[in-house]
């Protein structure tokens, strides 16, 4: 039974304090919405130019915002008078639009954004946010390649286009790299460090 569209929203709100209103989508029609935030007249808009690929800016509630990554599966914007950003994520049934207060940073609640609606795909995210993987009791894949969930697997390969897309990982690195972000940049040293040593290369 998939969660419920509130239960996600909250979620996602609790994983980011960042996103401070939310709409869920089922094809164009609002399914769910913050109590914060209409976005009824522009959804329409919004979605096509995202099905589309081929947005410059969207503008939602009155504000411009200028898209930074429009793909199939994400679209990251911000407003340049620093009036907050928007990212949305979805998938062949749901979408889920998140707008985020000035300080909020869209590129890094994206990730998020996307678990949110494989949430409402599948009943279940694959971790919650106390799940260590390979921790006993947390997320754990089973070795056998017959009994892989789907929906981890899913993620990976989710992932793997990440990497492989210009736009995607790389460009993340880029950003915070060009940003000279000290914390974040001393964070992928360490993510980097423990692929190689998962990886044994």
């Amino acid at each position: 039974m998939p969660i419920d569209p509130a239960t996600a929203v909250y979620n996602l709100m609790q994983a980011d304090p960042n996103i401070i209103a939310v709409a869920v989508l089922k094809g164009k029609d609002i399914i769910y919405s913050t109590d914060n935030w209409d976005i009824s007249g522009d959804v329409g808009r919004f979605v096509s130019s995202w099905v589309g690929q081929n947005a410059q800016s969207v503008t939602v509630s009155g504000v411009k915002y200028s898209v930074l990554q429009c793909e199939q599966e994400r679209l990251v914007a911000v407003s340049m008078r620093g009036e907050g950003s928007i990212c949305a994520a979805k998938d062949d049934e749901h979408k889920v639009i998140c707008y985020l207060e000035p300080d909020g940073d869209a590129r890094g609640a994206i990730m998020d954004v996307q678990r949110t609606v494989g949430s409402l795909r599948s009943g279940t995210p694959y971790m919650d946010g106390n799940s260590q993987l390979g921790a006993r009791g947390g997320t754990v894949a089973s070795t056998s390649a017959n009994n892989i969930d789907p929906q981890l697997k899913g993620e990976v390969e989710s992932f793997l286009e990440w990497i492989k897309d210009g736009e995607g990982l790389s460009g993340y690195i880029n950003y915070y790299l060009q940003q000279n972000n000290t914390p974040i940049i001393s964070e992928l040293s360490k993510i980097y460090a423990e692929l190689r040593q998962i990886f044994g290369v």
